[in-house]
């Protein structure tokens, strides 16, 4: 460790020594640039305040422009800004003028509303999706499109309908028509044979009833039978 502190706090490789002169010479080529822009957005400024005589407001509000363009176009500021600049320049310019556009040379402002704006941007994306439809625009491309234009031409004719298609159809009609009238009808039958069957189930209870009772019957006039002969018997027996 040294015992004396360094007291050079710059760059030391020689990469940072090349990016200290290339930010040196960048500063000595951009900086004009900037600051002859700020002069003459503030002259413009002024001399819409003032209306000096002999003096034009749109040349010096074109010039002021041109400045911010050119110090866009060589990287002295970001085109963002520039154009920042020069809509809050214009704005002063037209409120010093009283309210009057002042129209800076060749630059003119373009003044669409929203309705035209949105019109335009719904024409620019129908555009570039027709483009996109369209395909490559090759050899190969075109054949098949014109093909494809053909087929969409062909089918048309080959779709209407002949006369038997339109006697089928009313035929597939009926049919439908029939089986939806079938189909209640076979709903209503389910209840009657239900129905049915529930009496054939009470039929048979009642005949298996009437014959326990017959069974019951025979059971006690046989019982009735053997008590008789069995008194006779003992009578014989006593005799």
């Amino acid at each position: 460790m040294a015992r004396t502190p360094r007291k050079w706090q710059g760059a030391r490789t020689p990469s940072g020594l090349k990016r200290v002169r290339q930010a040196e010479r960048r500063h000595a080529i951009l900086q004009p640039r900037r600051s002859a822009a700020k002069t003459l957005v503030a002259k413009t400024v002024t001399v819409a305040a003032t209306q000096p005589e002999g003096v034009d407001v749109a040349a010096t509000l074109s010039e002021a422009v041109a400045a911010l363009d050119r110090a866009a176009k060589a990287g002295a500021i970001h085109p963002n800004a520039a154009a920042r600049r020069k809509s809050r320049l214009a704005r002063k310019v037209n409120a010093a003028m009283g309210g009057g556009a002042v129209v800076a040379g060749a630059h003119v402002a373009k003044s669409t509303g929203k309705a035209a704006a949105a019109k335009a941007a719904k024409a620019r994306i129908a555009a570039g999706k027709a483009v996109k439809a369209k395909g490559a625009q090759t050899a190969a491309g075109k054949a098949r499109a014109a093909l494809s234009k053909t087929t969409r031409a062909e089918t048309p004719a080959a779709e209407t309908p002949t006369p038997a298609a339109e006697t089928a159809e009313p035929t597939a009609k009926s049919t439908r028509k029939t089986t939806r009238s079938t189909a209640p009808k076979t709903a209503a039958a389910k209840p009657a044979t239900a129905k049915a069957s529930t009496a054939k189930t009470t039929a048979k209870a009642s005949t298996a009833k009437t014959t326990a009772a017959k069974t019951t019957a025979k059971a006690s006039s046989a019982k009735s039978t053997t008590k008789a002969a069995k008194s006779t018997s003992a009578k014989a027996k006593t005799e």
